[in-house]
């Protein structure tokens, strides 16, 4: 019995090495696909409502350009509110340069050559290859979310043959682990970003508030950008956070009002994040915090800002699928949240 506890455990690391390894080595065809299963996990209530109200690509139609309305409008949020920053420090560019000029000077007078690292690493070189990657980037992204889109199509277009083929499976245990674990998963990816959007509301009105309250510039641009950024756990915050600190540092000039308004903007994002999201998510939610960090930094370094993103779903949907097989419920339990209830003693 143990023999084959440890061979069950082994293959299971191996399969979760080389499924990662795929993951990574693939990321340009496997990640638009999940992003593409969450976006119709998402929107399909939408598409089942339509569905018999009108011809089926009639309803597919709408449900497409809604979606693509719903992204490009947090696109446009994140682009105003960065371009209106943006503008008015390139406007106000001869103040944020006297700033470094004072800092450069403060620096040297402590022993730090700012100039010659500058020069050393910040060159014309260095310009011309980040504009190249930036132009990259910006090409992969919008193939990335052109490949996802195809994908959603498809996906609508045969949800309801692949439920049949499912259901007509001789195996009726694998049929209902399935239907039911992609059932319960939708249910907790629309919950998860139901939760989200509340949350990141929340978040950008009070750092809007905060912003204005205290007197910094961009009071409701940096609402804005912290409700988009609220999205990307951890690192969307951490950015939230440091612009508006960053601005501080120039309009009030003071290392106390700067380090009041880092401590205060910091205190907003644990509150929300910390506090206030996993009482609204509640036990349908519920993943351990260790998890849900290991999740996030796995899933960065495997798909970049987007495995940020889409991790903690993607953690969602495999703890759901373990909990409908009593193999692998341990798993889930496991891996949960906080248990309900006293803990019962394990009997040696």
């Amino acid at each position: 019995m143990a023999a084959s506890v440890e061979q069950k455990v082994t293959t299971a690391i191996v399969i979760v090495a080389a499924v990662s390894v795929a993951a990574y080595q693939a990321a340009s065809v496997f990640a638009p696909l999940v992003l593409a299963l969450f976006i119709i996990a998402v929107v399909w209530p939408l598409q089942q409502w339509l569905q018999p109200r009108m011809p089926k690509l009639i309803a597919l139609a709408i449900t497409v350009i809604i979606t693509v309305v719903v992204c490009l409008a947090f696109a446009s949020l994140a682009v105003w509110g960065f371009g209106r920053v943006g503008r008015s420090l390139i406007a106000d560019s001869a103040r944020y340069q006297a700033f470094y000029n004072d800092v450069v000077t403060w620096l040297d007078g402590h022993g730090v050559s700012v100039a010659g690292l500058w020069a050393e690493h910040f060159n014309v070189g260095w310009l011309l290859r980040a504009a190249q990657q930036i132009t990259g980037r910006i090409n992969t992204t919008l193939r990335f979310w052109l490949i996802a889109l195809v994908y959603v199509i498809l996906g609508l277009l045969e949800i309801d043959d692949i439920r049949r083929k499912i259901g007509a499976l001789d195996n009726r245990n694998a049929a209902r682990v399935l239907l039911d674990g992609s059932a319960a998963t939708a249910v907790k990816f629309r919950k998860y970003l139901l939760v989200r959007t509340q949350m990141s509301a929340m978040t950008g009105l009070l750092v809007g508030a905060f912003a204005w309250t205290t007197g910094l510039q961009f009071a409701a641009e940096w609402g804005v950008i912290a409700f988009v950024l609220n999205y990307i756990p951890f690192i969307g915050p951490f950015i939230a956070t440091l612009f508006p600190t960053l601005l501080a540092m120039i309009q009030f000039g003071s290392w106390q009002a700067v380090l009041g308004a880092f401590i205060c903007l910091n205190i907003i994002q644990f509150v929300v994040g910390s506090y206030i999201e996993p009482r609204v998510s509640g036990s349908v939610l519920s993943i351990s915090p260790f998890v849900v960090l290991f999740a996030i930094f796995f899933w960065t370094f495997l798909w970049g800002i987007f495995g940020t993103f889409i991790g903690v779903p993607i953690t969602l949907a495999i703890l759901t699928f373990c909990s409908e097989h009593p193999a692998t419920r341990w798993l889930a339990d496991l891996l949960g949240g906080p248990a309900q209830g006293p803990a019962k003693e394990i009997e040696p």
